[in-house]
């Protein structure tokens, strides 16, 4: 980690202008405070206070000042809007120096020490997709996307025509200058819908890198007149957008799920592992889905799981196996999009699976073949349960398993389900387009 006289020095040597300090709200909506670089020292010091009440979830009217920390090992130097910002990631305190509950970030790192007094570090790589869309260029309504293909491509297109190609050259550059190391970058199934997968990390940094790539990615895109969305679905009929989520854990230099013995190189951590994923998937999928338009993206015939099982040679179960094995031996939880807050979804994934560790749970017998394809005979043959269809239903799902609330803690718990379940009721009495054009002229 850098010392503060180290941080002083880069901040003049690369005549920096200014300094971000982030973090996120519960949502997982990225905030901050810009500070100017003679703040500096008040910053390294924890002098830096803002007004909590305004951001949702976090605190009363009554006691609203709250404290950033910086953690100086996020700390980085970049230009990314013509001038040279520092950004840093922050840790949320109360005034007094006590951890704030409601700081999502706090959850992840309690979680991140409890693997670490089982002895893993818990390792999560991401696919993330999204949607490029263009912006409406009328006076008055400039910074509206508009819900238009940029592109016709499909899967791996290489389109020299496709709007989006230098946009995400120039979004592959400063990631790097960011310090991403970038594996691939390519066009999804979907029109105008495209994928950066960088490499894979511990989980708070890995959280701590979906924070910046956010706002890197949609900061570019403006740039080029282009809107880019992590929305889930925003378009029907196509495929939606997921955040694939590859989670391995590690024993010092060794990967703890793979085991040269047996004959899929699977070990017995890495099935309870799953049997604790299996066993708190509908309860934590609020949380790695919050949206009610994810569950536009979890149905059949589009990609996305909808049914609870697992597999080592095909795309349709909730959990996959890739086939590279030894310290790349993983997981990739096929069901969270890119709309959730990482700290929250990384910690209550994490969480289910050191559970399952604990109780030894099992999975079912895996599935290699087509699930959606099965019928409801051979579903309950194999123990396949499917996931919540819908918000409502998996917020009631949330409040039926306690390691939710465990993990999120209360304060976010009940704050994170009074949002969502507002959410619900709003859109619960949201006339649609379609209710009108399907049941108007009937009734």
């Amino acid at each position: 980690m850098l010392k503060t006289n180290e941080v002083i020095s880069i901040l003049k040597e690369q005549k920096v202008q200014s300094i971000r300090m982030m973090f996120v709200d519960i949502l997982g909506i990225p905030k901050g405070v810009q500070i100017p670089v003679s703040q500096a020292k008040k910053m390294l010091d924890g002098e830096i206070l803002f007004d909590g009440s305004s951001i949702q979830g976090f605190v009363r009217i009554e006691e609203s000042d709250m404290k950033l920390v910086p953690d100086l090992n996020t700390f980085i130097v970049a230009d990314l809007k013509g001038y040279k910002e520092a950004f840093v990631v922050c840790d949320v305190y109360y005034p007094d120096g006590r951890r704030f509950d409601g700081d999502p970030r706090f959850v992840l790192q309690k979680i991140t020490e409890k693997a670490e007094k089982m002895g893993f570090s818990p390792m999560v790589g991401v696919e993330a997709e999204f949607f490029l869309f263009p912006m409406n260029s009328d006076k008055g309504f400039s910074n509206q996307p508009i819900v238009e293909h940029t592109d016709c491509g499909g899967y791996f297109d290489m389109l020299y025509l496709d709007a989006a190609e230098q946009v995400k050259l120039d979004i592959l550059e400063k990631l790097e200058e960011f310090g991403f190391e970038v594996e691939a970058l390519h066009h999804e199934v979907s029109p105008s819908q495209h994928e950066i997968d960088f490499r894979y990390s511990d989980a708070l940094t890995t959280a701590d890198r979906l924070l910046l790539f956010k706002i890197i990615v949609k900061t570019i895109a403006l740039k080029h007149g282009l809107h880019a969305t992590f929305l889930p679905k925003p378009i029907k009929g196509i495929n939606g957008s997921g955040l694939h989520m590859h989670q391995s854990l590690f024993k010092g230099e060794v990967n703890a799920f793979y085991d040269d013995k047996a004959s899929n190189g699977i070990s017995e951590i890495m099935l309870n592992y799953i049997g604790g994923i299996f066993k708190h998937v509908k309860g934590f999928t609020a949380v790695t889905n919050p949206l009610v338009n994810s569950y536009k993206r979890l149905v059949p015939g589009f990609e996305a799981p909808v049914y609870i099982s697992w597999g080592e040679h095909n795309r349709s179960p909730l959990i996959r196996i890739p086939a590279k094995k030894g310290n790349s031996t993983r997981i990739e939880l096929r069901s969270p999009d890119p709309s959730c807050n990482p700290y929250l979804a990384f910690a209550v994934i994490i969480n289910s699976g050191l559970e399952g560790i604990i109780n030894n749970y099992q999975p079912p017998k895996p599935v290699d073949i087509n699930v959606y394809e099965l019928d409801e005979k051979t579903k309950k043959k194999y123990k396949i349960e499917q996931l919540p269809s819908n918000l409502y239903e998996a917020l009631m799902e949330m409040q039926k398993d306690p390691l939710v609330k465990e993990t999120l803690g209360e304060h976010i718990y009940y704050n994170f389900l009074d949002a969502k379940l507002r959410e619900w009721k709003e859109y619960s009495t949201e006339i649609t387009q379609w209710e009108i054009q399907k049941y108007l002229n009937i009734y």
